[in-house]
C-alpha cells in the first residue's frame, strides 16, 4: 500500500496561531512525502526504513514515527505488533517550515489504514498526526497536521475543545516564490522561545499576536476576491513579517532574502513557518515575475528558490 501527503505553506499567522489567533495555510502538492507498507519477514515486528536519512532500519518502539504507527494500530483496533515493513521517502526539505514531519506522519497513517482496509476521515488522520507533532515539538499549533491531512487551503483557529478548521475561498491563482535559506531550525526551538517571551511580557506579546490576527482576517477577505488586490495583499504580508520580526523569529538570512525579493519587485514578502531559518515567501504578479524573483533569490544565496502557484479554490 502506498500513500502520499503534500507539503504545506503558512501564508500568514504563524506563531500568533498558537495563542488563539487565526492563520491561513495552503498545501503544496508538488512537494510530497510517500509511505509504503508491505509485509515484513516473520517475527520481525514493525520495521521503519527511512533511506533518505539512514541506511539502517528503525526498530525502536520509542521512535516518534514508530510510536505514531502504534497509535494508529490502536485506533484501527489492529494487531499491536504486526510484521510490517514501512518505508518513507520525501521531497520536502527537513526543518524548513514546510511541514515535512507532519507530511511524513500523514502519509504513514494513511498507508497503515489502507493496509487494513480502513478509510480514515481527514479529522481522524489529523488528530493522530497532531499527537505525533506534540511528541516532537511540545506545543504545536495544530495547523501543520490540519492543512496537510485535509490537503486544501484552510482557515485555522486553535481553540478548545477542538480547533476551528474551515476551507477558505481563493478567488484567483496566487503566484508565489519560496526561498530556502538552507538553515535548518527545529520548530520546537523558536516556538519555545516565543512562549518564554510571552510568559515574561504577556501584555506586549498578546498585543503583537492580536495585530497579526487582524492582518490575517484582512488577507482572507482579499483572497476571496476574483481579482485580488495584489498591492494591498503584498503590503499585508510584509506587515505580518514586521510583526514576526518583533516577535523574535526572523533572522539575518531570512531578512536578506526578503529584502532581495522586495528589490526584485515582489509585492510582499515574509518568512513562513517557525522562523530562525527555513523558508520565506514572496508574492509575484505572474509566472514571469516569479521566475525573475526566484533568480534573484538564488543569486543572493538561497539554496533553493521555487516558483509555485496556489490555485483558485472554493
Amino acid at each position: 500500500m502506498v500513500a502520499t501527503a503534500p507539503a504545506k505553506l503558512i501564508l500568514c499567522g504563524e506563531h500568533a496561531v498558537v495563542y488563539g489567533q487565526p492563520a491561513i495555510a495552503v498545501p503544496l502538492p508538488d512537494l510530497r512525502a510517500t509511505a509504503t507498507v508491505q509485509a515484513g519477514a516473520p517475527h520481525t515486528g514493525l520495521t521503519l526504513a527511512v533511506p533518505d536519512l539512514s541506511p539502517e532500519p528503525i526498530h525502536d518502539p520509542q521512535h516518534p514515527l514508530l510510536a505514531l504507527i502504534h497509535a494508529t494500530l490502536h485506533t484501527l483496533a489492529a494487531p499491536a505488533a504486526p510484521d510490517l515493513l514501512l518505508t518513507v521517502r520525501s521531497s520536502i526539505p527537513i526543518a524548513s517550515g514546510m511541514g515535512s514531519g507532519a507530511a511524513v506522519a500523514t502519509a504513514l497513517v494513511r498507508a497503515v489504514a489502507q493496509w487494513y482496509g480502513v478509510a480514515m476521515t481527514d479529522a481522524a488522520v489529523s488528530d493522530l498526526v497532531y499527537q505525533s507533532e506534540q511528541r516532537l515539538h511540545g506545543t504545536p499549533s495544530g495547523l501543520d497536521n490540519a492543512v496537510i491531512a485535509y490537503a486544501q487551503p484552510i482557515w485555522f483557529v486553535r481553540q478548545s475543545p477542538a480547533p476551528l478548521i474551515e476551507p477558505i475561498q481563493i478567488g484567483a491563482p496566487l503566484h508565489l516564490v519560496i526561498g530556502d535559506t538552507g538553515i535548518r531550525s527545529e520548530t520546537r526551538l523558536p516556538v519555545g522561545a516565543v512562549r518564554q517571551a510571552w510568559q515574561a511580557q504577556p501584555a506586549h506579546y498578546t498585543a503583537l499576536f492580536a495585530a497579526v490576527g487582524d492582518i490575517v482576517r484582512q488577507i482572507r477577505t482579499i483572497l476571496a476576491l476574483p481579482q485580488p488586490e495584489l498591492p494591498l495583499l503584498g503590503a499585508l504580508l510584509t506587515a505580518n513579517q514586521h510583526l514576526l520580526a518583533q516577535i523574535g523569529v526572523s533572522s539575518p538570512a531570512l531578512e536578506q532574502l526578503i529584502g532581495t525579493a522586495q528589490a526584485a519587485g515582489a509585492r510582499g514578502a515574509k518568512l513562513s513557518g517557525a522562523g530562525w531559518g527555513g523558508i520565506m515567501l514572496a508574492l509575484a504578479t505572474d509566472s514571469a515575475h516569479a521566475a525573475h524573483i526566484a533568480a534573484a533569490l538564488r543569486a543572493a544565496g538561497a539554496v533553493q528558490a521555487t516558483p509555485t502557484v496556489v490555485q483558485a479554490h472554493g
